[in-house]
């Protein structure tokens, strides 16, 4: 009987009766107490701390501090309150105390009488550290003592936060006042510099405004010199135009005598003979496409009628059956026809050979009908076009002679202006020399109180003044320099989804211990039939590892949908569990069958070894050295690696490792069973009265 077989028969017996059913449903949902339920509780602790009682104590009195009242205790009351981080509440310090000891409250928080005085102190002589006073009890509740070092050191540095934030406040305040007065000093001495500067800007005004007009005047007798060699020329060269306009105008109005009247009295017959132009031009376009066109089917019909001749010459006549004078007719018909098949050939040949001087002509010809059309369009108007002609002719005549003329004017003219402008330029010189002397007594008057303004007005820039908002963000920044930015790659969103890759393993090999308690490690019916030991261990493993696929389906349908675990990788992660279940199953197989009862014993060791060194709580290599040693050999350091990245996400490194260890260690337990299985086969003295039975 095949293995298979032999593990649906050991299942089959669970359906035998009610106590059966019961373990198989037992069986199935025990992974469920450790898995589902241990995850459970530690589902999200840190998400309901406002259910853990604790005494908050404010005996706070508050302080004045530059005519400011100071109630650092109330604030800070408020605020816890407000936050709701744990469940306060508000007691005296007698009864804050009595509470944590008999456990009403888990802790205490009390601000002491002088809170406020003490924070007030940083801007006194004799500044003094405030301190909140906490008070934990060990003896109701060790973890909750931790989690409150850390809520408190939060508020503590939040508390001290505030305060440097009201005394660094102040010394900005300070600045300012500072840098307001020497505002006004330097703003005093702006006035004195002002007086004195404003005569030295006159006199500087002056001086520039005389070298300007220096310059200018110069530039000006400069401009005009130049501006007179150019009228001269301009003078020349316009009245050369003007001649040669002159000579235009006369040898056009000459032509315009002649052809004018024959324009006139011509314009039909110009036009007439430049439409017959463009018709002719036309026509032959027309009769040389048809030339091309014809010429060879021309030369096959005159090729044919000569054919047709020439037989019927030589039926009629060669052997005589016309009269000699009608066959002489013929024979004159049949040359006639081979003579016109000839001349169709060259004609023929002639097209083909010049075919692109014939598209020559023809461009041309199209080029001479358009000319030819445009002509005889125009050709009423000719006499009109060229009348137009001589009319802008003349009128050009006219404005180059009235331009030589102006150009004469303006070269007498500039002439004249360039004499006054240098004696200008002259008195310009003088009155500047007289202004920069001036200047340069009223410079050395303006930089000493110039000296004084500008120093008082370094020293305030250099003193800071801080309006509302700078003052807010600069003491934020002062009050708490350091801010910690952190970024988690891959997120578990609670306790429970961390934790979840340590306890899901642990219940499925709790679940792998258990059925080979109700399942025995090897079947007794292949054992005693003598079947194979590989048979004989796979009949054992198969139905374990079918109930252990059957455990992860029920454990991660609660996990998922009534406790809400959500995974990154659900298929890889139901996949992977279903070969760790068939690995705890060959591995707890293997220790059952080859140890016996002590099996059982082995299992459980080798289960606690495995949670203390698979570093599912803290990293393994916190723990002491053995657990670091014997980390990389065990089935469950992988297992809980892998699980890791596949529910919060990650590389898939660890994973593939996993399943090969995991591949590795099923194989191997498997061959080992086998052994034991060969093994057992063999009765001796031992098996029949064994030393300890469970």
């Amino acid at each position: 009987m095949r293995s298979p077989k032999l593990a649906a028969l050991e299942l089959r017996r669970f359906g035998r009766g009610k106590l059966p059913r019961a373990a198989l449903v037992a069986l199935l949902v025990l992974p469920l107490l450790y898995g589902a339920l241990y995850l459970w509780s530690f589902w999200d602790p840190y998400g309901r701390l406002d259910k853990i009682p604790v005494a908050l104590v404010n005996e706070d009195q508050g302080a004045t501090a530059g005519g400011r009242r100071i109630t650092a205790g109330d604030d800070l009351t408020k605020g816890l309150l407000d936050s709701e981080v744990f469940d306060w509440h508000r007691v005296s310090a007698a009864e804050a105390r009595r509470g944590v000891e008999d456990g009403t409250y888990y802790l205490s928080l009390t601000m002491p009488a002088d809170f406020s005085r003490r924070i007030a102190s940083s801007a006194g002589d004799s500044p003094e550290t405030s301190a909140l006073q906490v008070r934990t009890n060990d003896a109701n509740n060790y973890i909750v003592g931790q989690i409150s070092k850390t809520v408190f050191n939060e508020v503590r540095s939040a508390a001290s936060a505030k305060a440097s934030r009201s005394f660094l406040d102040r010394i900005f305040i300070s600045f300012s006042d500072i840098h307001g007065q020497t505002v006004e000093a330097a703003n005093g001495a702006d006035k004195l510099k002002g007086g004195i500067g404003k005569a030295e800007k006159g006199s500087r005004d002056l001086a520039d405004g005389l070298a300007e007009a220096k310059r200018g005047s110069g530039k000006l007798a400069t401009g005009l010199t130049k501006l007179t060699t150019g009228a001269g020329a301009l003078e020349d060269g316009s009245r050369q135009v003007a001649a040669g306009t002159q000579t235009l105008a006369d040898q056009v109005n000459a032509v315009n005598g002649k052809a004018g009247p024959f324009l006139r009295g011509n314009e039909k017959t110009i036009g007439d003979s430049a439409r017959l132009v463009a018709d002719s031009a036309k026509a032959i376009r027309h009769n040389l496409d048809t030339l091309v066109r014809t010429a060879p089917g021309a030369a096959r019909g005159a090729h044919a009628a000569s054919a047709v001749l020439d037989d019927v010459y030589t039926r009629r006549c060669e052997k005589p059956v016309l009269p000699d004078s009608a066959c002489a007719d013929l024979k004159k018909a049949r040359q006639a026809a081979a003579d016109v098949a000839t001349i169709a050939d060259d004609v023929n040949t002639l097209i083909a050979d010049n075919d692109g001087d014939l598209k020559k002509l023809d461009s041309e010809l199209a080029t001479l009908q358009t000319q030819a059309q445009a002509l005889a369009v125009r050709a009423p108007h000719l006499s009109e076009d060229l009348d137009d002609a001589v009319k802008k002719i003349n009128k050009l005549n006219r404005g180059a002679g009235q331009v030589a003329a102006g150009a004469a004017k303006l070269h007498t003219g500039l002439g004249t202006a360039e004499t006054g402008a240098t004696a200008l330029d002259a008195g310009v010189g003088q009155l500047r020399t007289g202004a920069e002397d001036l200047d340069g007594g009223m410079y050395k008057l303006v930089d000493g109180s110039g000296e004084l303004a500008g120093g008082l007005h370094d020293g305030a820039r250099k003193i800071p003044d801080y309006d509302k908002q700078d003052r807010d963000q600069r003491t934020g920044v002062m009050a708490d320099p350091v801010q910690l930015a952190s970024r988690d790659l891959h997120h578990a969103p609670n306790y429970g989804t961390g934790f979840a890759p340590y306890f899901i393993p642990l219940s499925l090999w709790v679940g792998a211990m258990v059925a080979y308690m109700l399942i025995p490690p090897m079947n007794r019916r292949a054992l005693a039939a003598g079947a194979s030991s590989w048979r004989i261990a796979f009949a054992g493993w198969l139905p374990v590892a079918a109930v252990g696929v059957l455990q992860v389906g029920a454990l991660m349908a609660v996990l998922h949908w009534a406790i809400g675990l959500q995974m990154a990788r659900a298929a890889g992660t139901i996949g992977f569990l279903f070969l760790v279940a068939a690995c705890f199953a060959a591995i707890v197989q293997w220790l059952n069958a080859r140890f016996g009862p002590a099996g059982r014993i082995l299992v459980l060791a080798l289960l606690m070894l495995q949670l203390t060194s698979a570093g599912g709580t803290y990293p393994v290599q916190t723990s002491p050295g053995f657990f670091n040693a014997i980390h990389p050999f065990l089935p469950m350091s992988y297992v809980v690696e892998a699980l890791r990245r596949l529910i919060t996400g990650g590389g898939l490194g660890p994973v593939w490792s996993a399943c090969a260890v995991l591949a590795g260690f099923t194989a191997a337990a498997l061959a080992l069973t086998a052994l034991s299985a060969r093994r057992r086969q063999v009765w001796t003295l031992d098996r029949l009265h064994p030393e300890l039975s469970l």
